[in-house]
């Protein structure tokens, strides 16, 4: 066994609004730039609905994730590396601009330029690709809300995979029709489909957090890892020729702060926490023979960190204690493993993802609520579970590969929660039956209920921060920021931040920064890798190197003293400001 831990999330479907402020954020963040116009680290999708980019869980089609071979091995759904070898000039196997959408603007300037004339000016579309002037067809959330109904929904790749199981069951008419909110990031795989597809070595994967990162450097932009990810969240720059992907805000994580998508979610229904999980049975594991296994198959790898036995090899495998702490208290190890609420997307592709999902209740309540029943009675509804307006057997194929036992038993979970806190705050007597008929005590419906209805900030996430002894290498490594024009950084020349070298944007550089603002000195001249920019000097302490100029030891005593003394370029000048030249 060996322990190593893994940076997840936990989202709760019944909390999302579909209101987009995740996306919008992330966008503000990281790709508000030329050369990924297109492209959205977080996107909100309705269900049923295509997706974004269209129709990418058709992995006939998209050939992403790992198959099981018939010895028993794993092998990218892509194909081998000679396959990839003969194609790496002319990957045929790649969604087109149109998967996603042709980015736009409009053409503001000719509502301020526009002659006088009879009509108002208007400002067309055009392309922010090509500049011209386009009709807009398509767009990250173009089936939002089920827009577009019956004609854009029933392409859904799930819909298509369950309708002879399902029948009639799929409404499309809009007054029966179910939808709910998917919000989808990186899944940041234990298995990463998208870093075995790289023939360059770029995609990585974390040893300290797991999350996997894009070394640009390395990046030759083959877009295998395009191919390779099922999820279709790598996507590539069309102006650096580079892959880039969600990075989970690691510059955030590593100072024990969220990602921007879950410190602006509306809902609040985003939780992020370690696992502490085997690495050395993760490939057994992926392959499961039994797709509907692989969801147990998962929760196995998934260790027990008040596990004495756990917590020793965790020690020896070089875990720090903090981390360990973390692990003990993280909300998503609590909703993944111990309540079985959380599921994972798409375990069928054998990535092993690591952003769970809780599926929605409320289309059951809403269901209920119209029948004119009592929504909130354990028995009612524990029986309209298998009368979903969602079929449970979409939310399976989503989230279980098709097995409607577990979808079936996390739902009931969050039934018997609603019922039973429902007598708890009218101050009724409880019920003790209806926690023993999901299987737990009162005292853990309590906690689950705190963890889901009213966790505060702290609670929802619990995120260690990376170590001091660890700063610099992760420092070092390059990610989809490090080049012109990435999130945060500055010009790579002698005149720009870090003169030579990205910007740093790791946990050494956020308290070097919180040290320099709330003391006198500046970084140990002592440290020979210390380094100190000039231009972005603040003024306090005298950086090593610079010459230090003797004190002044009176006013000037004349006219004409003291307006040598102003002169520029005198040394009691450059006394006077502090040592800044």
């Amino acid at each position: 066994m060996k322990v190593m831990a893994q940076m997840g999330m936990v989202m709760n479907l019944d909390k999302c609004i579909g209101c987009h402020t995740c996306s919008v954020t992330c966008k503000q963040a990281w790709t508000n730039r030329a050369g990924v116009e297109y492209v959205w680290f977080n996107n909100v999708e309705t269900r049923p609905g295509q997706g974004y980019p269209r129709t990418y869980q058709d992995q006939d089609k998209w050939k992403g994730g790992w198959v099981r071979t018939k010895r028993g091995k794993l092998k990218l759904r892509s194909g081998s590396r000679w396959h990839r070898l003969t194609t790496i000039f002319t990957n045929p196997v790649l969604p087109e601009l149109k998967d996603y959408y042709e980015p736009w603007t409009y053409d503001y300037d000719n509502l301020i330029s526009a002659p006088l004339g009879e009509h108002t000016p208007v400002a067309r579309p055009k392309s922010l690709i090509t500049g011209k002037p386009m009709k807009i067809e398509w767009s990250a959330n173009w089936d939002d809300d089920l827009s577009g109904g019956p004609e854009l929904a029933v392409d859904d790749p799930v819909i298509k995979k369950i309708k002879n199981e399902v029948g009639d069951r799929v409404k499309m008419e809009f007054e029966q029709a179910f939808m709910f909110y998917l919000p989808r990031i990186c899944e940041h795989c234990l298995n990463p489909a998208c870093v075995a597809a790289c023939p360059s070595g770029a995609m990585y994967k974390r040893s300290e957090d797991g999350i996997v990162l894009v070394d640009q450097d390395a990046c030759r932009g083959w877009r295998m890892c395009v191919t390779g990810c099922p999820y279709k969240k790598v996507y590539f720059n069309h102006r650096t020729g580079k892959a880039e992907k969600c990075t989970l805000c690691y510059p955030r994580i590593e100072v024990g702060l969220p990602t921007v998508c879950s410190e602006t979610c509306v809902g609040r229904l985003r939780y992020i926490g370690l696992f502490l999980y085997d690495a050395d049975r993760v490939t057994e594991a992926a392959a499961t023979e039994n797709e509907q296994d692989l969801y147990e198959a998962q929760l196995d790898l998934i260790l027990d960190p008040n596990d004495p036995e756990v917590a020793k090899q965790a020690q020896r495998d070089g875990i720090p204690m903090d981390w360990m702490n973390a692990a003990r208290k993280s909300p998503v190890y609590a909703l993944a493993k111990k309540y079985k609420v959380a599921l994972p997307l798409h375990p069928e592709y054998r990535t092993m993802p690591m952003v769970w999902y809780i599926p929605p209740l409320s289309p059951v309540v809403d269901a209920l609520r119209e029948t004119g029943n009592d929504a909130e009675d354990a028995g009612n509804l524990f029986g309209a579970l298998n009368a979903l307006r969602i079929p449970i057997e979409y939310l399976a194929e989503l989230f279980t590969a098709g097995d409607v036992v577990p979808v079936k038993h996390s739902l009931g979970i969050l039934a018997a929660m609603r019922s039973f806190m429902r007598d708890s705050n009218l101050g009724k007597p409880t019920d003790a039956s209806i926690p023993a008929a999901v299987g737990l005590t009162e005292e853990e419906m309590y906690s689950l209920y705190r963890l889901l209805a009213i966790a505060k900030y702290d609670d929802r996430y619990v995120i260690p921060e990376a170590h001091s002894e660890t700063a610099r290498d992760l420092e070092e490594l390059a990610c989809s920021l490090d080049y012109d024009g990435g999130a945060g950084m500055y010009e790579q020349g002698p005149f720009g931040e870090s003169s030579g070298r990205p910007a740093p944007v790791a946990v050494e550089t956020f308290h070097a920064l919180a040290h320099r603002q709330g003391t006198d000195t500046i970084v140990d001249a002592s440290d020979e890798d210390a380094k100190v920019n000039l231009l972005n000097w603040d003024g306090r302490g005298v950086p090593l190197g610079m010459p230090t100029m003797p004190p002044k030891t009176a006013e000037p005593d004349s006219a004409g003293d003291r307006a040598a003394a102003s002169t520029p370029g005198r040394p009691d000048d450059a006394t006077r400001s502090g040592g800044a030249s």
